[in-house]
């Protein structure tokens, strides 16, 4: 069975908390606050003032940039600010507050549950409609799909690569939207695979959702899907990760930034962002509610819930029982690559796939103690790295030496923490080398 050649662990995936849970729909929140940056690169411009009157649908903020997507209003009712608030990591940015009023929509987009298979537009239309209707990547990464799916001079894709793995333990919405809306996704397959110009496109999917894999399969035989091949692969974490499903998929290794998968004939998205592209497509529907996992060993009732963009992440943790007694900690994410949530108030955004609680032992770090050398977290990384020597020259903010070792490279998955005997944060001193370290090169071609 598949899987990429070098690094990797094997973290209990916990995801028997979740998993059976069915899609669930969340009740509308009172008021959401709608950050006017949700994705990868410039945040979108404000256009609506506080006063003003919304649709659920309609377009509250503009992609300001080819790195940019649009924002639009996930409920209908009167804008109360336009303003700087704290998100969750406690930073303030620029969101969109919103009371709610009714559900009234824009009446372009069609709501009925009818599957709409037949896509008569051409691959730059397709484009500007997930464009318009401002889709992300909603596995965490939040690249705007639309720059994804625009194919650079001189490049060419052979292979569109659906990300179904959900490797993150915990996790599960992209696993109940497989099962529950694949039909849905394997005609955004289709769309995607008009969009990029290509007559293969591969799931892949881990085998410890052979379910997940089965109803697929059944889907596609039966519908006809040309071209679409439901891939199983080994169990291995982070195979989710876009480089890694790559090499798990076709065997090619995408080269250092600032190559992209396209550069070796890929492009990948994640399920349910394929979702999000079907009902750009065929439903008009801009990106405005998607499925959030709220779990953890200690919930007291587990959800993986459809929630309108803007919802306060405590009302999440509310409808689950609220949280458990003791020390405990709130991941906006899984317990490997998710960020502890300082801010409970702040909202759910398009790259928010889970909410993670975890207690007890699991909240507390243990107590960081000397290097012995052992070399575990250079076996376990997939990008080839030795996080025990970029994470200690970052700690010493030796930034020249941390570009030279291929900080950059590093995608964040947490296997060299989740390796070490001796309970160092390398991850947390490498992403601060990382960010540090694109800023220097941003700034030194903004020079050039």
């Amino acid at each position: 069975m598949k899987t990429f050649p070098i690094g990797g662990i094997h973290p209990s995936d916990n995801k028997q908390w979740s998993r059976d849970k069915a899609i669930e729909v969340l009740d509308l929140p009172d008021l959401v606050t709608i950050p006017l940056a949700q994705h990868i690169g410039a945040p979108a411009a404000a256009k609506v003032a506080k006063g003003d009157k919304v649709l659920t649908g309609q377009l509250i903020g503009e992609s300001s940039g080819f790195m940019s997507a649009n924002i639009h209003s996930p409920i209908s009712g009167t804008v109360t600010a336009v303003d700087m608030a704290v998100n969750g990591q406690g930073l303030r940015q620029m969101m969109v507050t919103i009371k709610r009023e009714g559900d009234e929509w824009v009446d372009t987009i069609d709501r009925s549950e009818t599957l709409r298979r037949e896509c008569t537009l051409s691959s730059k239309e397709i484009i500007a409609k997930i464009k318009e209707a401002g889709v992300v990547g909603m596995g965490g990464a939040t690249f705007p799909t639309h720059v994804k799916l625009s194919i650079p001079d001189g490049c060419k894709a052979d292979i569109l690569i659906i990300n179904g793995v959900e490797c993150e333990p915990y996790l599960t919405s992209d696993y109940r939207t497989m099962l529950e809306r694949g039909e849905q996704m394997l005609v955004g397959v289709e769309i995607l695979m008009k969009a990029v110009g290509v007559d293969r496109a591969v799931v892949g999917v881990e085998n410890n959702k052979p379910d997940a894999i089965a109803h697929l399969r059944e889907l596609v035989a039966k519908g006809g899907y040309k071209g679409v091949e439901i891939m199983p692969l080994k169990v291995r974490y982070p195979q989710g990760g876009e480089k890694q499903l790559i090499a798990a998929v076709t065997g090619r290794q995408v080269p250092p930034p600032p190559a992209l998968p396209i550069h070796v004939g890929a492009v990948v998205c994640n399920a349910s962002t394929t979702v999000a592209v079907y009902e750009a497509v065929q439903k008009n529907k801009p990106l405005i509610e998607r499925v959030v996992t709220i779990t953890g060993k200690q919930i007291k009732d587990t959800h993986n819930f459809l929630t309108r963009m803007g919802t306060p992440v405590e009302t999440l943790i509310e409808r689950a029982g609220g949280l458990p007694e003791g020390d405990v900690k709130v991941l906006n994410g899984g317990p490997m690559m998710g960020r502890a949530m300082v801010n409970l108030a702040s909202p759910v955004t398009k790259g928010c796939s889970g909410l993670t609680v975890i207690s007890g032992d699991e909240a507390t770090r243990g107590e960081a103690s000397a290097c012995i050398k052992c070399a575990k977290c250079v076996a376990a990384c997939p990008m080839g790295l030795e996080p025990y020597l970029i994470s200690k020259i970052s700690r010493k903010k030796l930034w020249d030496a941390a570009e030279q070792h291929n900080v950059t490279d590093c995608i964040e998955c947490g296997c060299c923490s989740f390796s070490c005997p001796a309970n160092i944060p390398l991850l947390d001193y490498i992403r601060l080398g990382k960010q540090t370290v694109m800023g220097i090169i941003r700034a030194r071609a903004a020079k050039k």
